[in-house]
């Protein structure tokens, strides 16, 4: 499996606004700029993030995006659902009526496990979770040097 653009860009924006959560709203452009992002491509995304309940905005001069709940109640399946769809592999975990072997598959099991494994890790972690995770990382690199 591979994630698209849409998942990892949005998991990067959500990252920012929880690491920056006491700097007040975020503007878009500050946002794509520490994120190496395109501006427009990201407009689309937080419209994604705004519409599905996990960022809030404000306007004005002081204006931008904020998260919708704390970042520790926020989780990278969160994010993944409202801007990649489904979490799974293969369409046939999404419907019984894609395929005539659906009940009798035997690579169903198989991807039936990998996406309940997958879910069970992602939405295992918050972005409070990767805030922390990264400044132990940074502070591990500090002590090295």
């Amino acid at each position: 499996m591979k994630l698209s653009t849409r998942g990892r860009y949005g998991i990067h924006t959500m990252y920012d606004l929880a690491q920056n959560v006491d700097n007040g709203p975020q503007s878009i452009k500050a946002i794509a700029e520490r994120g190496g992002m395109p501006e427009a491509y990201l407009e689309q995304l937080i419209a994604g993030l705004k519409k599905a309940g996990l960022v809030t905005s404000t306007r004005g001069a002081q204006g931008g995006y904020m998260l919708a709940r704390p970042a520790s109640e926020i989780t990278v399946g969160d994010v993944l659902r409202a801007l990649e769809g489904s979490l799974s592999l293969v369409e046939c975990l999404d419907g019984e009526d894609c395929c005539d072997k659906a009940c009798a598959c035997p690579s169903r099991i198989v991807w039936q496990k990998l996406r309940d494994g997958m879910t069970a890790i992602v939405d295992g972690i918050t972005l409070q979770d990767m805030v922390e995770d990264y400044r132990r990382i940074i502070a591990q690199e500090d002590t090295k040097t």
